[in-house]
């Protein structure tokens, strides 16, 4: 059975910092992307960043390069998205997931997902 669980999230007021982390259990397979959608209130879930487990490499969205840091720890499967200088819009839930297209987050195809953690709250106060 896959299982992802997301760890991390709360409030914090903009320009600070916090660290989300999804640990991962239950795949096949040594090639896949993981990483973090958001959803803000009113909007549709957007693809944030994701890591592959194979290549490491990483892809960000144009709204959070710069400021957040996608990284993983193979031996604990676990993988962590570092938020800095975090911004009141970036005020969502934030999904762990897993899909073996990293498409999917350039393109916020939520439906080609192949596996959801569940969502955790960020709240950026101005």
């Amino acid at each position: 059975e896959v299982q992802l669980v997301v760890s991390g999230g709360g409030l914090v007021q903009a320009g600070g910092s916090l660290k989300l982390s999804c640990a991962a259990s239950g795949f096949t397979g040594d090639d896949y992307f993981i990483g973090w959608f958001r959803q803000a209130p009113g909007k549709k879930r957007e693809g944030v960043a994701c890591i592959s487990s194979s290549a490491g490499s990483t892809y960000y969205a144009d709204s959070v390069k710069g400021r957040f840091t996608i990284s993983s720890d193979n031996a604990k499967n676990t993988v962590y998205l570092q938020m800095n200088s975090l911004k009141p819009e970036d005020t969502a839930v934030y999904y762990c997931a897993v899909d073996w297209d990293d498409r999917s987050w350039y393109y916020n195809d939520v439906y080609g997902v192949g596996y959801w953690g569940q969502g955790t709250q960020v709240t950026v106060s101005s």
